[in-house]
C-alpha cells in the first residue's frame, strides 16, 4: 500500500516479507519511509548532504534520466530522483550501503544495485564535463608566471577493499593498502581536464601517463607548444617539464619555485575532490566496475560543482593525507632535458 503525507510529501512503501509457502507474512513486513528530501530541506542543508545544490541536482537528473529505470514495477518502485540522491549520498558519507539504503529507504541490495547504474550513469557524462580547455596558459601564468601551461598532472590513491585473491597484490601500494592509482590533469581553477581510473595501487605514476591516450595525443603535437607540469615521478620530455633534483644556478632555482607553486594546483585540486566526496578518502568496498565508475562519476560531479560555484565542503574530520614520497621516473621513458633547460636560459634567467 501507499501511504503519502500532505506535510511534507513523504512516501512510505511497504514491503511483504513471504513465508515458507509463499504467502506473505503480514506480521513481519517492513515499512520503508522514502522522504521527499528536495523539499525537506533548506538548499544549504542539501547541499550539505548530497554536495550538489537543489539546481545542479535537477540539471543532473534531466541528462542521466534516460539511462535509469524505475527499479521495480511493485510499489511505485524507487523514482531516479532517489536514485540519484542515495547515489549522492553515499558519495559523501563513504559508508556502508546499508547506512545509505536506510537514508532513502531501500534494501541493501536496491541501494548496491542503485549505486552501480547512477554511478556509471554519471559517468557517461565524463566527455561534457572533464575535457582538455584551450585557454589554460594565460591563469597558470598569474600563478607563478611559468609561461604556456596546458595543465598539471599527478596521481592519487584511492583506497579499495582487495578485489580477488588471486590479482589482489596488483592493487597493494608501496604503503600496504589496496588501492587504485588515479591519474589527473586539472587546469588553474582546479578543474579535471583527464582522468584515468583503471590501474592498480602498484602501478608507477610514469607507467600509468605512458600508456594514457593523453601522452599520445601529446606527442603528436594536439595541444600545439604548450606544456604538462608533473613531479620527478614522471620522465622529462618536450611536453611534459618536471623540477631540477639539484638546481644550482639563480635561473634553476627560479625554476624549481615557479614549477611547484604552479604544480601545487593539481594537490588542491585533489584535496578539493576527496574533501568534497569523502568515499574516495575512506574504503571503497563495491565490485571493481563499480568502483572506476565512482571515481569517474565523481570527478564529474566535482567538475560540475566548480562550474556551479558550489562551495568547497569543510570537513567534519580530517582527511588521510597522502605521503610527498616519490619514485623516480629514472629509466621509464624517454628522458629529454634540452626544452627545459632551453626555458631555464631563455625565460628564468632574467
Amino acid at each position: 500500500m501507499d501511504l503519502f503525507s500532505d506535510e511534507s510529501d513523504n512516501e512510505m512503501y511497504e514491503i511483504g516479507v513471504f513465508d515458507s509457502e509463499g504467502i506473505v507474512d503480514t506480521e513481519n513486513r517492513r515499512l520503508y519511509n522514502r522522504i521527499n528530501y528536495r523539499s525537506e530541506f533548506s538548499d544549504s542543508e542539501f547541499t550539505y548532504r548530497f554536495r550538489l545544490n537543489k539546481t545542479s541536482v535537477d540539471e543532473l537528473l534531466l541528462k542521466i534520466t534516460p539511462s535509469l529505470k524505475v527499479i521495480s514495477s511493485r510499489n511505485n518502485g524507487i523514482s531516479p530522483l532517489h536514485q540519484l540522491l542515495l547515489t549522492l549520498r553515499f558519495y559523501a558519507l563513504g559508508t556502508m550501503l546499508l547506512s545509505v539504503a536506510d537514508f532513502i529507504g531501500v534494501s541493501k541490495a536496491s541501494a548496491s544495485r542503485i549505486v552501480h547504474h547512477v554511478s556509471r550513469a554519471i559517468a557517461g557524462l565524463y566527455p561534457q564535463y572533464v575535457k582538455t580547455l584551450s585557454n589554460t596558459q594565460n591563469a597558470f601564468h598569474e600563478i607563478a608566471g611559468f609561461p604556456r601551461i596546458l595543465g598539471a598532472i599527478d596521481c592519487t590513491h584511492v583506497p579499495i577493499q582487495s578485489p580477488d585473491s588471486n590479482i589482489g597484490e596488483e592493487y597493494r601500494n608501496r604503503k600496504g593498502i589496496f588501492s587504485m592509482n588515479v591519474q589527473g590533469v586539472c587546469n588553474a581553477d582546479l578543474l579535471f581536464m583527464n582522468v584515468v581510473a583503471r590501474w592498480p595501487g602498484s602501478a608507477h605514476d610514469a607507467t600509468i601517463f605512458n600508456n594514457s591516450r593523453l601522452k599520445m595525443q601529446c606527442e603528436e603535437g594536439l595541444f600545439g607548444n604548450r606544456w604538462l607540469i608533473g613531479d620527478s615521478a614522471y620522465p622529462c620530455t618536450s611536453y611534459l617539464l618536471i623540477p631540477l633534483l639539484n638546481p644550482t644556478s639563480v635561473a634553476e632555482n627560479h625554476y624549481n619555485e615557479a614549477h611547484i607553486k604552479t604544480r601545487n594546483t593539481i594537490e588542491r585540486c585533489f584535496g578539493v575532490w576527496k574533501r568534497r566526496f569523502p568515499i574516495l578518502s575512506l574504503k571503497i568496498r563495491v565490485a571493481m566496475q563499480t568502483t572506476q565508475a565512482i571515481i569517474i562519476a565523481t570527478s564529474v560531479l566535482h567538475n560540475i560543482c566548480r562550474l556551479n560555484n558550489i562551495r568547497d565542503v569543510d570537513p567534519e574530520v580530517a582527511m588521510p593525507q597522502e605521503s610527498g614520497d616519490i619514485t623516480y621516473a629514472e629509466g621509464i621513458g624517454q628522458q629529454n632535458h634540452s626544452v627545459r633547460q632551453q626555458l631555464i636560459n631563455n625565460y628564468f634567467s632574467v
